[in-house]
């Protein structure tokens, strides 16, 4: 793939992570923290988090295609490498309480749930461009019998 088109997946990546990040730092801390009072340097936090996440993401890229073997192993890399960014965060910060098991598998479980839905939204979105490829592609042929 090339380095400019992976670029453009890597931001539509950080978007939809931000807007996932978003949807569970709320849903985890309404769970476990629901009378917190934020001010507004938290809303920033979901676009720490998801910019933290584009640097692990970064050991999918290649010039050249990838087996189904070495895209499997570099997706698993590229995912505990996430869990461990988002979860040394996690225990770096004084406000939240990884001292109860139940907050630490509550972020781990999120950014499993995250990493495969935003892998799912983008292949969906290359599946619906690859299926309107291949009607452009056989219109073309059609044409020039």
């Amino acid at each position: 793939m090339e380095f400019k088109r992976f670029l453009v997946r890597i931001l539509i990546l950080f978007f939809m992570l931000s807007t996932l990040i978003t949807i569970a730092v709320s849903l985890i801390g309404s769970a476990f923290d629901g009378g917190a009072a934020l001010g507004y340097d938290a809303l920033l936090a979901p676009i720490k988090y998801a910019a933290l996440c584009m640097l692990p993401s970064l050991v999918t890229w290649s010039r050249h295609e990838l087996t189904p073997a070495q895209l499997l192993f570099r997706k698993a890399l590229s995912l505990v490498l996430i869990e461990a960014v988002i979860l040394f965060t996690a225990f770096s910060s004084p406000s939240i309480d990884t001292g109860r098991l139940q907050v630490v598998l509550s972020i781990a479980g999120s950014v499993f749930v995250i990493f495969v839905l935003s892998h799912l939204f983008l292949w969906l979105k290359d599946s619906a461009e690859a299926r309107k490829l291949n009607r452009d592609l056989a219109a073309f042929q059609k044409l020039h019998e």
